[in-house]
């Protein structure tokens, strides 16, 4: 098995968006309305907000190729964080917004996540950020091990609509090492 990451073009937007749709649900608190589900995947995660998001500008879509077949994606948002909560707990600027990390079920366990994980930290970094922060559900224990293992810290909490129910998250932040330019 060969882990390839790559960056997105605006053409993936299709794939993006059906591992997207395939993915979403695997990060949401048991309890969530499927209502609630189809909601979020229809108004956040279509293909023309793909479309729209992989034209360039401020998001980056980092997509995980085992053997030829999509496995999964992380979506990057460069610039000051939006929500004033997390404005106020991430201490360093500038910051990247680690906005997705998705890996198919059929693929979870075999290193994708850790693969799309080093790849987004490294992204980050060589973009000049000084640090990168998400948020994930209080109740996504499995989620919330993997991101302190890869060095995240709680630092803060949010809110995340998902359709018309209101989530409770955790913000993580990790620093990032500044990227030195040997080049003459």
């Amino acid at each position: 098995m060969v882990t390839r990451v790559r960056r997105a073009r605006p053409e993936d937007s299709g794939i993006v968006s059906a591992v997207a749709a395939e993915t979403f649900e695997l990060a949401c608190p048991p309890g969530t309305a499927p209502e609630a589900i189809a909601a979020f995947i229809a108004d956040k995660l279509s293909e023309a907000t793909f479309s729209e998001h992989l034209r360039g500008g401020t998001h980056t879509v980092l997509l995980a190729d085992v053997d030829g077949e999509i496995a999964g994606y992380t979506m990057l948002i460069a610039g000051e964080p939006a929500d004033p909560h997390v404005a106020a707990t991430v201490a360093a600027r500038p910051t990247i917004e680690l906005s997705k990390c998705y890996v198919r079920r059929t693929f979870h366990g075999l290193g994708v996540a850790t693969t799309l994980m080093e790849a987004s930290l490294a992204f980050a970094a060589e973009a000049g950020a000084a640090s990168i922060w998400l948020g994930v559900n209080q109740q996504n224990a499995r989620a919330i091990r993997f991101y302190e293992k890869r060095g995240f810290a709680k630092v803060g909490t949010k809110t995340f609509l998902v359709g018309d129910e209101l989530h409770d998250d955790f913000v993580l932040e990790q620093p990032l090492p500044a990227v030195v330019d040997l080049a003459p």
